[in-house]
């Protein structure tokens, strides 16, 4: 059977058009897909015999919520979804003053093994489907009951490292019939995947895309981000130069701050330094505590943030959400399928 919510409303228009249907039926089912429908016979504008025809051949996702965390603090939701082959994955619904932005995963689990991140932990089981990546906005939406106004990539996963299903999910996003969620307000993060970001370039799509830096020097990148001895941080600021200067977007810089690792006024200096002549934005992050993480949060973020601005460089202190929930990435997950194992 095929995921039908995968597929873009042109295609399931030609696959109801090659059963006898007329084509206005595509946009019906699109609709109801897009809508956060759980099974065709929820489909009332379409006949029986149809509805049965679709689920001779096509399923339809829909995750259970696992678990769900909501911060006393800030209102922010974690969601953990179990998928219909029992992986689970989290998104976080975060309010801020200019929207709901939902935060999405794009695997189950992650391969790439940067050592302050408890997404990583157990490795990757599976790259998630468009549809899964589409259900964490649609579900998230229905549950709360809120409009999300922005997605951010940023869960667990590296995006780049699915990134045929990620576009896949951008395009069914921003359907004009579907979430009709503009491109600026879609932002995608990568650990430093050098051909995806030269492959997003070339698309010129008008998305935010997010670095995940963590450090300007080599030795310090390869300690924490394995990804650095196959894509080195000289080719990553290399990529990031290609892709402003084809796109003419601003990338936003994700730097976690870890005690005595990549906290220096050195450092701040190299970063500065760097980025010059590419307008960027760093965005600096105080780390989460992850139990099995040797890393400890940085007690110079202040001085850090101060210094990169002495150098005429827009630094921001990522606000922090979720205080008194599973806030780091991955957490709630990897104890959901710890008790799997144990059970």
């Amino acid at each position: 059977m095929t995921d039908i919510k995968s597929m873009t409303q042109s295609e399931i228009t030609d696959a109801l058009t090659d059963m006898g249907e007329a084509a206005f039926r595509g946009k019906q089912v699109f609709a109801w897909l897009q809508g956060g429908a759980t099974s065709f016979d929820e489909m009332s504008n379409l006949s029986k015999p149809l509805r049965a025809k679709l689920a001779e051949r096509y399923y339809i996702t829909a995750p259970k919520v696992a678990r769900k965390q909501v911060s006393r603090l800030d209102g922010t939701v974690k969601y953990l979804w179990e998928l219909r082959d029992g992986n689970c994955i989290e998104t976080v619904l975060m309010s801020y003053h200019h929207g709901n932005t939902v935060c999405i995963s794009s695997q189950a689990g992650c391969r790439m093994g940067c050592r302050f991140c408890a997404s990583t932990v157990a490795g990757k089981a599976r790259d998630l489907a468009p549809s899964e990546m589409l259900d964490q906005v649609l579900f998230t939406r229905l549950d709360s009951g809120v409009e999300i106004s922005n997605i951010v990539l940023m869960g667990i996963g590296e995006p780049m490292d699915n990134l045929d299903n990620v576009l896949r999910f951008l395009e069914l996003a921003n359907h004009p019939d579907g979430l009709n969620m503009g491109m600026r307000h879609i932002s995608l993060s990568t650990c430093g995947v050098v051909p995806g970001i030269d492959r997003l370039a070339e698309m010129g799509l008008q998305l935010t895309l997010s670095v995940s830096l963590h450090a300007p020097d080599s030795a310090t990148r390869s300690r924490i981000m394995p990804v650095n001895n196959a894509y080195d941080v000289e080719d990553l600021f290399d990529a990031c130069h290609r892709y402003f200067t084809k796109t003419g977007r601003r990338i936003s810089f994700e730097y976690a701050m870890i005690d005595g690792v990549n906290d220096s006024d050195a450092q701040a200096d190299l970063l500065a330094k760097k980025i010059r002549g590419m307008p960027g934005h760093v965005n600096l992050i105080p780390l989460n505590d992850v139990v099995e993480s040797e890393f400890r949060p940085s007690k110079r973020v202040a001085a850090f943030q101060k210094r990169l601005e002495s150098h005429g460089v827009t630094a921001t202190v990522r606000r922090s959400l979720g205080g008194d929930i599973d806030a780091s990435c991955g957490q709630l997950r990897r104890k959901a399928m710890e008790g799997r194992e144990e059970a």
